[in-house]
This record gives structure tokens, C-alpha cells and sequence, in this order.
């Protein structure tokens, strides 16, 4: 039985970025053709970064409030984000053939909210995700949960199907409520996923380290929105997560619940693409929620 790796500080290098392997991705230089393209549908090449809008929350939680209408609350929005975080249902049911922005297609799924999470099974078959020409596949891996090898095993599954299509997976590190979410647990999460061949990850934000978890993931790390927050929260956690590393974010309810959901998705868009600073984007959502209120 190898021991835990419980040795001193460990040396990330976070300010030597990682070699350009000919590909603006971090890690993606020996993709295939096919892969690279779809990743450049989700991460805008200008910037290498993504600004995705989550609505795949019904698959376990049914009509969160936001989402009782997609076709009404989202799809007025929609072209204003990067990728759809989606599930095929929806996709579907709701969002029209002539989307022009990335899909990125929730994958596992199974219980409820009413049960054990970590209990996911492949939900896709990936010839209909060829289908439906999605441009990535998101797995849940439920790392320290109790059915974390089955979650991970899934993930695996996945992405050697995924290569057989050209179609990227999406690692999202969830957190049960008995985990910590710290540098140190977000960091072996993500890193789990990254060695087992995923081509991106999605973890959450932490106040200490999480420039730690970027530089020890060789494959694009993408923040996770969380729980609703206050906006001008909401945009300097986006803030801090691209300044320290990640490639963009995936916001849900703190766009949808938002007061004003169109101007924040923009405000978070001027964070992860323009550079924005928290204030200058707390201000321009306020012009655009004021603009939107008017007419």
C-alpha cells in the first residue's frame, strides 16, 4: 500500500508558465485535429479563455429557480456566452439548431438530489453526442465520496470514447458537503482528472492556494460558479480565479439568478476576456441592468 504524500511545501512554479506546444490550449498541443477545433468553439482563441453559462442543474434538482423556463430565461442570453453547460434533453427540447455557441454536454447523471450524488453512471451514448454535434462532454468525479473509483471509472470511460470521436471531456471536481474545499483537496481532485486523460476541469474557487491548483493542472482549469452571491462577489471571485490561473469560468445561478442576468453575463465576460477589474465591471453591470430596466 503506497503511503499519502504528506511531505513539506511543494514547488508548483506558478510563475513560469507552461511550455507553448503549438496550440493555444493549455496541454492540448498533440490533439487531434477534430479535438482542437471543438476546444476552440468552447475557449475563445483570442484570449484562451471561456465564459460558460451552466444550466445543466435539472438533471439532478429538477426546475431550479431560473431555469422553470429555458426557453424564456436563457435563450434570450445565450449567444452572449461562450458554451452552454447543458443537458441533451434540453438541448434538444429548448435551444434552437442555430446556436451558434459551444455545447458542452452533461454526461453522467442518476440519482436525484433525494440520494447519494456520487452514485453516477454514463447517461450518453456518444454516437448521439456525435448527433447532436456537441463540442465536449462533462462527467461528474466525486473524489473521497463513496463511490469515487465508479465516478472515476466513468470519467475514463468517456474520455477513450471521446477520443475515438474527436470530442474533448469536461473532469467536473465535485465537492460533497463533508469534503473541504481547499487548495489541497481542489488541487488532488483536479490533478486526478487531468493524469487520467481529461482535456479540461472544472473545480471551485478557493480563497487560499487556488493559484496552486492551476499550476499543478496541466490541462485548463475553468472555476465553477457555486452558490448565488451577491454580484460584485460574483465578479471579484471570477476576478481573482483568471488572475491566479484558470481559463475562464462556468457560471449558473450566479447568472440566471442575478437581477439583471444578460448584464451580469457580460460584467463576467469583461472579467475573464477584457481584463476588467471588479469594479469596473461591478459598474458596467449597473449601466447595463439600468439600461435593461428602462426600456
Amino acid at each position: 500500500m503506497p503511503e499519502a504524500d504528506n511531505h513539506g511545501d511543494k514547488n508548483f512554479h506558478e510563475q513560469i508558465p507552461p511550455p507553448d506546444q503549438g496550440f493555444f490550449l493549455k496541454g492540448a498541443g498533440s490533439y487531434d485535429w477534430g479535438m482542437k477545433n471543438r476546444l476552440a468553439r468552447i475557449f475563445r482563441p483570442t484570449s484562451g479563455r471561456t465564459v460558460m453559462l451552466a444550466i445543466d442543474h435539472g438533471y439532478f434538482q429538477g426546475p431550479t429557480t431560473g431555469l422553470e423556463r429555458v426557453d424564456l430565461s436563457i435563450l434570450p442570453i445565450a449567444p452572449a456566452a461562450d458554451a452552454l453547460m447543458i443537458t441533451r434533453g434540453m438541448l434538444r427540447s429548448t435551444i434552437p439548431a442555430t446556436h451558434g455557441g459551444g455545447v458542452v454536454m452533461r454526461a453522467s447523471g442518476g440519482p436525484s438530489v433525494l440520494k447519494d450524488l456520487s452514485n453516477e453512471r454514463l447517461a450518453i451514448d456518444l454516437e448521439d453526442a456525435v448527433r447532436m454535434n456537441v463540442d465536449a462532454l462533462a462527467v461528474q468525479v466525486f473524489v473521497g465520496g463513496e463511490h469515487e473509483t465508479q465516478s472515476v471509472h466513468n470519467m475514463t470511460r468517456l474520455i477513450d470514447a471521446g477520443y475515438r470521436y474527436g470530442i474533448p471531456v469536461l473532469g467536473v471536481t465535485a465537492v460533497g458537503k463533508e469534503l473541504v474545499r481547499d487548495a489541497r483537496y481542489l488541487g488532488l481532485a483536479a490533478r486526478i482528472c487531468a493524469e487520467l486523460g481529461a482535456q479540461f476541469v472544472k473545480t471551485y474557487y478557493c480563497e487560499q492556494g487556488f493559484e496552486r491548483v492551476t499550476a499543478g493542472c496541466p490541462v485548463p482549469v475553468v472555476m465553477a460558479g457555486g452558490k448565488k452571491l451577491p454580484e460584485r462577489e460574483a465578479l471579484e471571485m471570477a476576478y481573482r480565479a483568471v488572475q491566479q490561473g484558470a481559463a475562464g469560468v462556468d457560471m449558473g445561478r450566479n447568472i440566471f439568478q442575478s437581477r439583471a442576468p444578460e448584464a451580469m453575463l457580460e460584467a463576467i465576460a469583461k472579467v475573464v476576456h477584457g481584463g476588467a477589474t471588479p469594479d469596473d465591471a461591478y459598474e458596467l453591470f449597473n449601466e447595463l441592468a439600468h439600461k435593461a430596466t428602462v426600456a
